[in-house]
């Protein structure tokens, strides 16, 4: 079986590699010239740790090859993978769904022989039966196309690993046939389980539900994410620490402690576009009162990042007026700008917001993260950008810690205390140490924690 991999930003260039390596024939598709040139020569157009050895090791194994040429992949591919985005539209939250159209409408006509097509990229609900009427009115009737559905569930940072041994694997489809094909596109997945004695679940059902699985599953994250930083706001005002409310309601089974980390709140490509997203097809099928919750969801999300620019002036004794906070004068070192670790990936990144922010307020903003610099300088190239972590704080006047890297994290703040201004510290990520940084003569302040 020969798979193709139509877009080839993050989703569809690590689901090409990883497939390669587990031994299918694969051809990854992007209109981006210049993206489909650096995947040829073997070298990501963003950050994920591993994936370039796979881009490396299975081109040169002849298993893996990009291609700009619609007709190529239409003669090449048994099951061919949408992996185009879908981002917010620009006049509203809905997804802007005119990526999936123009891959479908352009590969649809081209076909000669039966194939299936099938989504991976996050949809509305409706958009598979969509896709079903667009491949009916452009393929030829004869051939017997079909859609089928399944999300993928992937984790920036982790993805290489997320392919290849995945938690579950979700397939909607209306045949038999579609079925048995996707079984057999996964094969290498399920071989690989079975020789590391592992368990794949798979979950089949309908196109509504696949296309759910995924929208419900970012939806119920932001707000896990979200209630700890509401309980943040509240520990805030009422003296308890929020990281140890965390841990401890954390060790009932039923709520667990993965994703109760208060900080900066939920960035990224996904969460925020696909929350506001679902909010908006819940309200187009007549159903937008019970995600209303999701509304609030992504305020609280949002007034985290005003918190740092609250907690700024606060350290550095500055106004807070009807404007604002007044920080003219003051040089500030944002560690960060990727909306997490092990990415270079600043969408919607509350990192580079608080960093801008700052900025706007009349500071002199140092920033520096060991991969997401290029991408952030395309967004705000205002912004100071240092070479090092030490270039950065070196007279600072305050330091925020934005993206919790392991650099960062393990830095040793008796020799940054010597290179600062003051020594002064956000934690926006409460991922320090307080009672290590305090005791290297630090004024400490995390996000929901009380002042040491």
């Amino acid at each position: 079986m020969r798979l193709s991999f139509l877009g080839t930003g993050y989703l569809g260039a690590t689901y090409a590699a990883c497939f390669a390596e587990l031994g299918y024939d694969v051809l990854g598709y992007d209109v981006d010239e210049a993206k489909i040139s650096r995947l040829a020569a073997g070298e990501a157009p963003f950050h994920e740790p591993g994936l370039d050895d796979l881009l490396r090791r299975n081109l040169a194994a002849g298993r893996l090859r990009f291609t700009t040429s619609m007709d190529e992949v239409a003669g090449f591919a048994d099951v061919h993978f949408i992996c185009v985005g879908t981002p917010q539209r620009p006049d509203g939250m809905s997804a802007d769904l005119t990526y999936v159209e123009s891959v479908v409408t352009a590969l649809a006509p081209r076909l000669t022989r039966r194939a299936l097509i099938v989504g991976k990229s996050t949809v509305p609900v409706g958009t598979a039966a969509w896709v079903e009427q667009l491949v009916a009115k452009h393929a030829d009737p004869g051939l017997g196309i079909e859609v089928a559905w399944s999300p993928e569930f992937l984790q920036e940072g982790f993805a290489v690993d997320d392919v290849l041994r995945p938690s579950r694997i979700v397939v909607g489809t209306h045949s038999e046939w579609a079925r048995e094909q996707l079984h057999a596109a996964h094969k290498g997945v399920f071989d690989l389980a079975a020789t590391e004695d592992r368990d794949v679940p798979v979950v089949v059902t309908d196109f509504a539900t696949a296309e759910l699985v995924k929208v419900a599953a970012n939806a119920f994250l932001a707000t896990k994410i979200s209630f700890i930083n509401a309980m943040a706001e509240v520990c805030e005002v009422a003296g308890g620490d929020v990281t140890l409310l965390a841990r401890a309601i954390g060790y009932d089974r039923r709520i667990g402690n993965r994703f109760l980390q208060a900080g900066l709140g939920f960035g990224g490509g996904c969460l925020p576009k696909d929350i506001r997203a679902f909010q908006a097809r819940a309200q187009e099928l007549g159903a937008g009162e019970a995600l209303r919750f999701l509304h609030e969801v992504d305020l609280i999300n949002m007034r985290r990042r005003g918190r740092a620019l609250t907690l700024a002036a606060e350290l550095l004794n500055r106004p807070v007026g009807p404007a604002g906070a007044d920080l003219s004068g003051t040089t500030i070192a944002v560690l960060g700008v990727t909306f997490k670790p092990n990415s270079d990936d600043v969408r919607d990144a509350p990192s580079l917001a608080v960093a801008s922010a700052l900025a706007a307020a009349g500071a002199d903003v140092r920033v520096y993260d060991p991969q997401g610099m290029p991408n952030a300088r395309q967004e705000q190239p205002f912004l100071t950008y240092a070479p090092s972590l030490t270039a950065c704080v070196t007279d600072v006047s305050l330091v925020v810690v934005a993206t919790e890297w392991a650099e960062f994290r393990n830095a040793d703040p008796v020799l940054l205390g010597d290179l600062v201004a003051a020594r002064l510290v956000i934690d926006g990520r409460n991922c320090l140490d307080p009672a290590q940084w305090h005791r290297a003569g630090w004024t400490y302040r995390g996000m929901g924690r009380p002042p040491l």
